[in-house]
Formats: C-alpha cells, sequence, structure tokens
C-alpha cells in the first residue's frame, strides 16, 4: 500500500539558482544531487525532519510550469514566524500571513516565480 508522497517536483529553470534559494534561503538540505540527462541534474532536498522531498527538475515538454502555482501547501508550526524569519533572508513574500477560520497562511515565490502557501500545520 502507499505510505506517503516521497518527493513533488519544483520546475525551474536554473537549477544552480533554485539551489542556492532552496538550501540558502529556505534552508532545505541536499539529500541528492546527481547529473540526469543532457544539461540537467535530479536534485533532490529534504526539508527539515519531513520524509517528503522536493525536486528542482523540469521534465523536458514541461517548461510552460516553471513560475507557476504549486498546487500544496509547505507547513510550518507558526506562520508568522516563518514568514518574519524567511523575510530576514530574502524570501520575496506575495502575500503576508493572513487569518482564516482553517488556518493561517502567507504566499511566497521563488526566483522561478513559483508561487507557494506556507500554511500553519
Amino acid at each position: 500500500m502507499i505510505t506517503m508522497v516521497k518527493f513533488v517536483g519544483i520546475p525551474v529553470s536554473d537549477q544552480d539558482r533554485a539551489l542556492r534559494f532552496y538550501t540558502e534561503q529556505m534552508g532545505f538540505e541536499i539529500a541528492t544531487d546527481q547529473p540526469m540527462g543532457p544539461g540537467q541534474r535530479w536534485i533532490e532536498l529534504r526539508i527539515a525532519h519531513s520524509q517528503t522531498k522536493v525536486v528542482l527538475f523540469t521534465p523536458d515538454g514541461h517548461e510552460d510550469r516553471i513560475g507557476t502555482f504549486f498546487n500544496g501547501a509547505l507547513a510550518c508550526d507558526n506562520v508568522e514566524a516563518t514568514y518574519r524569519q524567511l523575510s530576514a533572508r530574502g524570501v520575496e513574500f506575495v502575500e503576508p500571513p493572513t487569518s482564516q477560520p482553517w488556518g493561517t497562511f502567507a504566499k511566497f515565490r521563488d526566483p522561478d516565480g513559483n508561487t507557494f502557501v506556507l500554511s500553519s500545520s
């Protein structure tokens, strides 16, 4: 039976730039960085203590996904505190923390324009 989501892909135009952003600004850690076909690498990143990883890789023919909305949410314990911490590291937020009946969220953008929801867990 299926037990978890192993990884989710983030389409990027420049893997080196994306790697710097996700490790230096977002605080993710490199799990794997190896060649994957001509001119690309398979870059898999760990998120804190989560088993789910993110992959900075754009399959051929999927370049139109770069700079779109990530259909999911990244969870944290405290959206306001994480917003302040990531903002101090230069992460661009397109929407500050907002409280809703279902929880608190904020939206940020990576260097490729991919937009993500940061949500309370």
